[in-house]
């Protein structure tokens, strides 16, 4: 993983969550409410970026609600749901969720429940029905109970195999201690071993309620219509008095320092603050502050230019009513000492405290923040979840409240807010220090008696309102209609109008093959490359750059794969700025230096990491000796850059004919295509076209290796093979249909029923077909514990030679056309999807109508061309396994 990706912008990614946003300032029209007569509140939010309806139930219940002794009992009560509702048992629900595309899940958080699915709009009635079902009552059977408490405690496992998860559970415990927010909403299996059927139902029958439920639609659908369905469905639904919630009474922080194993690249300190929670008036301000610190051009981040850190960060964390978590973070090199770095943090935080924030900043974070609420409506999924964030969880009337107050926030208020809430006294202190990985070791293959039944059951009969309507098959049409290009320097344009929002987003890749392109010896100088991008232009340092984009409430990064994300308004000035820093990078030397230094010891600590050892063991099993993937990027040969490596390097690789940008908006091709010549049509080629193709490669041998990781309980397990085709056989299509009889589809798929539904062996399950213009490899990778890595395994190559042996049934190919078919429009619910989608494609060679090409073949594809396809290109007995964790039993 390069350094700038992992530090730079992706430190949050760690914690499983994304910045706040605040809702849209979008026009109320666009919103219809509605209270029923038994309490339930409806918001209808219609926006038609695609054919594409977001349904998101929200039960104000959660954690916070469970009995002592089953923190998790909530959480369970959420897997509990899809296990059989009023009149509908855990087949159909998982065969009609398969139907409509897959894209549905569920959450527990402190004080909410949630449940969501994206549909093709024409399936919002059935996404409807199956919800008001669950509404209305569960089974909750001590037998279906006894077979997911399997799959939940697989789920502890994984995440008490994460040392993010494990940090955030003892802050919490720190943080919240003698409150309900201590208590972990995901549970544990000693707990889950003494949870029954009856207490899940007694547990239902308190809370789940339409009195305490928020319903949120948002997408293409028809406000009127869709109101009218759902007090035809959920009208009926008894409200019910609710018990009483527990008291939230916090008590005074108490300075806390504690050290977790970890394995990471990197050590990662974390300086913890309780700031205020969504109900109060200051949590606005915070919000702001958060950014304001988090800013490239505050102090805390001057800390990685000045070479004293990987990465920093600062946001808000775990926010509930009562309170939230502030936390500084600081990423240094695994075996460096932490002292030095945490003092460094307090006395920023403390010279903020006695001295103010600076005012161009707090501008500066709330224009940010207004921009960052016009893109949120570039996504159907994520409008929903803002909106259930707003109403659900800070008890909002309107998302459009988090603007009004982030535009009221004062200078005075985030000062005032910073001297009350960043006490560094108070402070919680944690470390989390890398345990480097034992050598991968070779591996006896597997062993395991268990033979899975794996006969595909027999057919669901579903009810008569959702059998018409999930199984008929039909072709989606085409969504988006892009203008495609190619500028006269070789740039290729694709503009793709949409007037969702007043925004335009700008992705650009240049295709690139670092293992080819790079000199002998010279492995990492990409890594060093794009870490220097970020110190400005050549006419505008580090500082001033970052004003200026500041100055127009943009968001951009440059390299080998380059974005904008800017106001329509600003979209000149934020496309000017775009090139100046892809083409005219500042490349400074001192900072090269400093970059060379944060990579070498960036990759120091990569090369002892687990994560990184289990790939490369995959890597050397998968592919012949010599080959362009196995160059090994070192401290050694990033130490031995210079800088005109780093530059003769840009030179060669950076280049306008291997570049493909995709605009996407509020723009016309009219539009943006001035712009985009205007700054980049300077561009020139410079030398001969490099190779940037890798090589086909043979069939790999079976092998396995063992990764040891010491903080993982739960074994990850990837089974791999290199398939001797390419994206462009015609095969390709056959192998996708199977792998969605295959998986998927949750229970309704062969891989979850067995291996998660029946056998508890998972929590879950993944299996992919990766193929490129020269290569394909095709896994399965899945959790479990390691006296069930072999059982697993067993299952997985007996359904894989039964996908050989013998067709799939009438059903399963039906059910997984249905899927496909209707995760095409579903992929292109968001701006960014659409254009992530144009970006790969082009780099690959498809046409850009590929899905509407490729849905043709899945409605036409046989149950024989499936079973042809799997019995030509896969052999199970040729699988590398690669284990990382506990030595499999």
């Amino acid at each position: 993983m390069k350094l700038k990706l992992a530090l730079s912008i992706g430190i949050l990614s760690l914690f499983g969550f994304a910045r706040q946003t605040p809702a849209p300032s979008s026009v109320e029209s666009n919103v219809t409410r509605a209270t029923l007569d038994n309490g339930l509140r409806v918001v209808i939010v219609r926006d038609p970026l695609a054919p594409v309806a977001t349904v998101e139930n929200n039960y104000l219940v959660g954690a916070d609600e469970t009995p002592p002794g089953f923190p998790g009992l909530a959480h369970a009560q959420e897997h509990m749901a899809f296990r059989g509702c009023s009149g509908l048992t855990a087949d159909q629900i998982a065969a009609i969720y398969a139907q409509l595309g897959g894209y549905m899940d569920a959450d527990t958080q402190q004080n909410i429940t949630q449940y969501f699915v994206t549909v093709p709009s024409q399936d919002l009635d059935v996404a409807l029905r199956v919800d008001a079902a669950c509404m209305s009552n569960v089974e909750d059977s001590q037998e279906q109970w006894a077979q997911e408490r399997g799959a939940i405690e697989q789920e502890v496992s994984r995440d008490l195999s994460n040392p993010i998860y494990k940090f955030i559970t003892r802050l919490n415990q720190d943080m919240f201690a003698g409150t309900p927010y201590a208590q972990d909403a995901l549970g544990t299996a000693a707990s889950f071993d003494q949870t029954t059927g009856a207490m899940l139902k007694a547990f239902y029958a308190k809370w789940y309620a339409p009195n305490n439920s928020i319903l949120i639609i948002t997408g293409d659908v028809d406000p009127a219509a869709t109101l009218a369905k759902i007090r035809q469905l959920y009208g009926s639904i008894p409200r019910k008095n609710l018990p009483p919630r527990p008291e939230v009474n916090l008590q005074p922080v108490k300075a806390e320092s504690f050290t977790l194993d970890s394995n990471l690249p990197y050590l990662l300190t974390i300086l913890s603050f309780r700031f205020p929670g969504t109900d109060s008036p200051d949590f606005a301000a915070a919000r702001v502050l958060a950014d304001v610190l988090s800013s490239q051009r505050a102090k805390l981040y001057d800390l990685v230019p000045r070479g004293k850190a990987l990465g920093t960060e600062f946001a808000l964390l775990e926010t509930y009513p009562k309170a939230s978590v502030g936390f500084a973070l600081g990423a240094i090199p695994a075996g460096a000492d932490p002292a030095s770095i945490n003092a460094e943090i307090k006395n920023i935080m403390a010279d903020y405290v006695a001295h103010g924030v600076p005012d161009d900043l707090v501008e500066a974070a709330k224009k940010g923040e207004v921009a960052s609420a016009e893109f949120s409506r570039n996504s159907i999924t994520n409008l929903a979840a803002l909106w259930s964030q707003a109403l659900a969880a800070e008890g909002r009337q309107s998302p459009e409240q988090d603007v009004d107050d982030i535009k009221r926030v004062t200078v005075d208020d985030v000062n005032r807010v910073a001297k009350k809430y960043l006490q560094t006294q108070n402070a919680i202190q944690a470390v989390l220090k890398p345990v480097p990985s034992g050598e991968p070791a070779a591996a006896k293959g597997f062993g395991g008696s268990e033979k899975a039944t794996s006969t595909p059951t027999k057919p669901v009969a579903l009810p008569e309102w959702a059998e018409a309507a999930v199984k008929s098959l039909r072709i989606p049409k085409a969504t988006v209609n892009p203008n495609d290009v190619k500028l006269s320097n070789g740039i290729r344009l694709i503009v793709q109008t949409e007037t969702t929002s007043p925004t335009v987003t700008v992705v650009g890749s240049i295709k690139t093959q670092t293992q080819l392109e790079t000199p002998p010896g010279q492995d990492g100088v990409s890594d060093v490359l794009e870490g220097l991008f970020s110190y400005g232009t050549k006419t505008l340092d580090r500082l001033a750059f970052q004003k200026a984009l500041d100055d127009i409430a943009a968001s951009e990064s440059a390299g080998a794969n380059f974005s904008l994300k800017v106001l329509k308004q600003d979209f000149n000035r934020g496309v000017e700025l775009l090139a100046d820093n892809e083409l005219h990078p500042a490349l400074p030397t001192d900072a090269f230096k400093v970059v060379q230094q944060q990579t070498a010891q960036f990759s120091e600590g990569e090369l002892q990491s687990p994560g990184y050892r289990m790939d490369r063991a995959l890597q050397k099993a998968l592919l012949p000796p010599g080959d362009p993937l196995l160059r090994e990027t070192t401290p050694k040969t990033i130490s031995s850059l210079n800088y005109n490596d780093v530059t003769a390097y840009y030179a060669k690789t950076f280049r306008p004919d291997l570049t493909t940008i995709v605009v996407i908006g509020d723009i016309t091709m009219e539009q943006a295509r001035p712009v985009i010549e205007k700054y980049f049509g300077a561009w020139q080629v410079s030398g001969p076209k490099p190779d940037v193709v890798l090589p086909p490669v043979p069939a790999n041998k079976a092998s396995a290796v063992n990764v040891p990781d010491p903080s993982q309980v739960q074994d990850t397990v990837e089974l791999a093979e290199e398939l001797e085709m390419n994206r462009f056989n015609p095969d390709y299509y056959a192998l996708v249909v199977g792998n969605h009889v295959l998986g998927g589809g949750f229970y309704a798929t062969r891989l979850y029923r067995d291996l998660r539904e029946k056998a508890g062996y998972v929590y879950s399950i993944e299996d992919s077909l990766t193929a490129g213009e020269t290569r394909s490899v095709y896994s399965i990778e899945y959790g479990c514990d390691p006296k069930n890595v072999s059982k697993a395994r067993v299952m997985v190559e007996q359904e894989l030679y039964d996908m050989q042996k013998t067709t799939v049934t009438p059903s399963e190919l039906q059910q997984a056309k249905a899927l496909l078919l209707r995760q095409i429009p579903l992929a292109e619910s968001s701006e960014d999807a659409v254009a992530g989608g144009f970006i790969s494609r082009a780099r690959i060679g498809l046409p850009l109508d590929e899905p509407s090409r490729a849905a043709e073949k899945y409605f036409n594809m046989t149950a024989d061309q499936v079973r042809a396809a799997f019995a030509k290109y896969l052999s199970p007995a040729n699988f590398v396994q690669v284990v990382r964790g506990p030595a499999p039993q």
